[in-house]
């Protein structure tokens, strides 16, 4: 019987699959990432942590609209003092079973991403990402710090200065107008890998009740209708540097995966297709993508990565 090899390599480690648990999704609770690795996760991702503790926003907070799902949970997090203290204890879980542990991170200043990053860097995660789509509270008009190119710059210096030796993933928005510069702009600051991308801001009307179906108002999209922006911004991005891409957006099975290795993508950021089908989905489209593989005969994902741009 013919066999693939999902192994792929994000900066300083080893993945056994390129499916990644994407951020947000199952929290920081070292049960929770345990199970998700468990489940056949090739790393997970721990749900975004900033400088002070946040509540986030009242409920309803996610709904599925039928063609993905909206959200605006609003950077729920303990601080980062607690989170250090959540992501030490998933980290020894994790390294005992072989399976990265990235830390997500936030800030509302340049100042307060380097904060935060330096604190989070003292539980030794495998690789920090940095979310970049949250509001410059210094800037006169709020813009997100993924909205330009030195705004990204700043803060990914910022972050690589603060964290020693461990290595960076900074995570664009999709809502750009060259997302390929700016991947350009961070990764000339320092970041040594590319999350591409985060949800696409959009709102969902009750048309009965004549009001959005979220609290916030408006919230970001993810799930299948993510797909096709996705599949874009990380061939583009694949198009203008030369690091790892954790690509991510709307991967629901194997053959989705593989579309994102396709578009250029080294590993496989998974969210919303565990609200559809469970944690054991990361699992299931990492052998949802070997067998895609061996159908299509290929034994490796270098051997059809980035296929779609030649």
């Amino acid at each position: 019987m013919t066999t693939c090899d999902l192994t792929c390599c994000l900066p300083g480690v080893r993945l056994r699959t390129p499916i990644v648990l994407a951020s947000g999704i199952l929290g920081t609770s070292a049960s929770l990432l345990v199970r998700a690795a468990k489940a056949g996760a090739g790393a997970v991702t721990s749900k975004s942590a900033g400088p002070v503790p946040r509540a986030g926003h009242p409920n309803p907070v996610a709904v599925d609209w039928g063609h993905g799902i909206i959200n605006a949970i609003g950077l729920s997090n303990p601080g980062a003092e607690e989170e250090v203290v959540l992501l030490a204890e998933a980290k020894m879980l994790l390294a005992a079973l072989g399976v990265p542990l990235i830390a997500s991170i936030f800030g509302g200043s340049v100042e307060e991403y380097g904060q935060v990053a330096g604190m989070i860097a003292a539980a030794q995660p495998d690789l920090i990402e940095v979310n970049i789509s949250c509001p410059n509270v210094a800037d006169d008009f709020g813009t997100p710090f993924a909205a330009g190119c030195d705004s990204a710059a700043a803060v990914t210096a910022a972050v690589k200065a603060a964290v020693g030796g461990v290595p960076i993933s900074v995570k664009l928005a999709p809502n750009v107008p060259n997302i390929g510069r700016i991947a350009q702009a961070v990764v000339a600051a320092g970041a040594d890998a590319i999350t591409a991308i985060n949800t696409m801001p959009g709102m969902v009307i009750d048309a009965e009740a004549g009001r959005p179906v979220l609290s916030n108002r408006t919230g970001g999209i993810s799930g299948p209708a993510l797909k096709p922006i996705a599949l874009r911004c990380v061939a583009e991005v694949a198009s203008a540097v030369d690091v790892p891409i954790i690509g991510t957006g709307g991967v629901t099975t194997g053959r989705d995966a593989a579309e994102m290795v396709m578009a250029g993508a080294t590993a496989v950021g998974v969210g919303s297709a565990v609200w559809y089908r469970g944690a054991e989905a990361l699992g299931q489209i990492g052998t949802e993508l070997a067998a895609f593989m061996v159908a299509q005969g290929h034994r490796t994902l270098d051997e059809f990565r980035g296929l779609a741009r030649r």
